[in-house]
């Protein structure tokens, strides 16, 4: 088996806990390889609301992990201005919630140092007037969105460039040991099967909810307990603030605004490991988060749907909980040597989008331990790639002084790294996606420089087929761009079908009236008028089996 080199550190996980452990080690000065089974943020880390918490959610319960949450949530402000809106938050009272707790609610966030205004209706309803008009009291709050996506993209662009060597759809097939220690992985490329070893002192589990896996490979016990949980997209902005329900955490009870769309969640349900590759939303769950959804914002009883989505908390297990709910959302970190006695081995988990980076300082505080390197953590101080510059407006004035709709867009998505997009001419400023805004420009430049194969990764980097129409319109352009850059255009007609069956998933739990209607037209005309054949019937009967 061929030798694939040595490395200090291995990180295997490409979720936004990996790629920040593989950023703040690379920062510290060692060589580092992290290895992913697929690509970036395509677990939990993509699947969630991308709510940017204040810890206000957990002010309550966990009081350590609502600290946790303002305190990065200020640090992020700073570091990762372009991945994050500061559009506020409400936490709302209705009239069946319980008076009291809106009350002990706010002793809690004060003791948490989340900063908190008490609101009447009318004053809530005069910020936000999408909230449920029947709220009895309010509480602002500083929430914002987070576009989860970018924040793994940009970790992985700075690490790169000063070093670090990442290998996606790549997965680990054992891990080597010699003399009671971790000193490797094995590995094979997904698909081809081409096999490789890699050696390092240290070897980080940063894989989520497929950790337990990671760990058994190394003979040691790491309980994961698999939460499921399920959101919806609604058609556009439905609120301009983050509207969170002031109760104990439930089922569908924050409503986050992120880039051109409103996202619902979550629900919280146990399930098997079976379900982590490919979580299904249930008819049933989009009606609970519906009726729920719909007492946060009456607007969404009326407003579009465009899919459905769920992802698996990587929740380490601690007790019987049907739901997860109980379980802390604090990091557990894991040094095997002190638990299990086998050393260079490190797993990191639970915790939440977040606290990845206070997560990723602390994997990385031990492992240079055991290293002993010396090398402060950075990541606090240093901005991501992008961030370097001022607000939107700012930055886009000083890369285009009269800037076009999709230049603007840029600008917002990628703060100053819009300056490397390619706008000279009109075709490198022409439209691919008319819902985010994404030119030629921007998709030529993520296809040469980001570690894109297919169009679901370019969907990560970019945003295509994210907007109202989930890739209708768009999704053969940027199919036709990408076969131009790998020069094999026939790849891209059988990557276009996956992504396109992919899209089409996530619409059928909501699939009924005029929307269940476009969907049957939309698929007749790719079948019919432009010859894709997408197999489609081994999902749907799947599908139906599980319904």
């Amino acid at each position: 088996m061929p030798q694939g080199g040595y490395f200090d550190v291995i990180v295997i996980g490409g979720g936004i806990t990996g790629v920040g452990v593989m950023r703040d080690c690379t920062l510290r000065g060692l060589k580092v390889l992290l290895i992913e089974k697929g690509d970036i943020a395509d677990g939990a880390s993509g699947r969630n609301h991308g709510l940017l918490h204040s810890g206000a959610r957990y002010a309550v319960t966990d009081i350590h992990s609502a600290r946790e949450c303002i305190r990065e949530n200020l640090i992020l402000r700073k570091v990762a201005r372009h991945c994050i809106e500061p559009t506020g938050g409400l936490f709302i009272s209705l009239p069946e919630d319980d008076p009291a707790y809106q009350k002990t609610f706010i002793q809690a966030c004060r003791k948490a140092d989340i900063s908190v205004e008490e609101l009447s209706a009318k004053e809530a309803l005069a910020l936000e007037p999408a909230a449920n008009p029947s709220l009895v009291g309010a509480v602002k709050v500083p929430d914002g969105s987070v576009d989860p996506f970018r924040l793994c993209a940009s970790n992985l662009m700075d690490s790169v460039s000063i070093g670090a060597k990442v290998l996606l759809y790549t997965e680990v097939t054992s891990i080597v040991e010699e003399n009671g220690r971790a000193v490797g992985v094995t590995t094979r490329t997904v698909p081809g099967g081409e096999e490789a070893t890699y050696m390092a002192p240290v070897i980080v589990n940063a894989a989520g909810i497929w950790g337990q896996k990671v760990a058994s490979m190394a003979g040691v016990k790491v309980s994961m307990f698999p939460a499921k949980g399920s959101l919806l997209v609604f058609g556009h902005r439905v609120a301009t603030m983050a509207i969170n329900r002031c109760r104990p955490p439930a089922n569908a009870d924050i409503l986050v605004p992120g880039d051109t769309v409103s996202i619902l969640g979550t629900t919280s349900d146990r399930v098997d490991f079976s379900e982590c590759d490919n979580p299904v939303v249930t008819p049933s769950e989009v009606d609970l988060l519906l009726r729920e959804g719909s007492a946060l914002c009456p607007m969404l009883s009326s407003t579009r749907v465009l899919r459905a989505y769920a992802g698996v908390r990587p929740l380490v297990a601690s007790d019987d909980d049907s739901s997860g709910r109980s379980i802390s959302r604090g990091m557990v970190l894991l040094d095997h040597a002190k638990r299990d006695g086998l050393e260079g081995f490190v797993t990191i988990s639970g915790g939440k989008l977040m606290t990845y980076r206070l997560m990723a300082e602390k994997t990385s505080d031990l492992v240079c331990e055991k290293l002993d390197v010396k090398a402060k953590c950075q990541t606090a101080q240093l901005p991501l790639p992008g961030s370097e510059g001022g607000d939107v407006k700012e930055v886009s004035k000083k890369i285009w002084p009269v800037a076009s709709l999709v230049q603007k867009a840029a600008a917002a998505r990628l703060g100053m790294r819009a300056r490397n997009i390619p706008m000279e001419n009109p075709f490198d400023r022409a439209t691919v996606c008319e819902c985010e805004e994404v030119s030629v420009g921007e998709v030529v430049s993520a296809a040469s420089s980001q570690h894109v194969r297919n169009l679901m990764d370019l969907r990560r980097r970019t945003r295509v087929g994210m907007g109202t129409c989930q890739g209708a319109l768009c999704a053969c352009r940027a199919a036709s761009l990408l076969g131009l850059a790998s020069n094999n255009p026939q790849q891209e007609i059988s990557g276009l079908c996956e992504f396109l069956c992919e899209r089409w998933k996530g619409g059928r739990p909501i699939a009924w009236g005029e929307t269940l209607r476009e969907a049957q037209y939309t698929q007749w005309v790719y079948r019919e008028v432009l010859g894709l054949e997408m197999d489609t019937k081994a999902e749907e009967a799947r599908l139906e089996d599980e319904v």
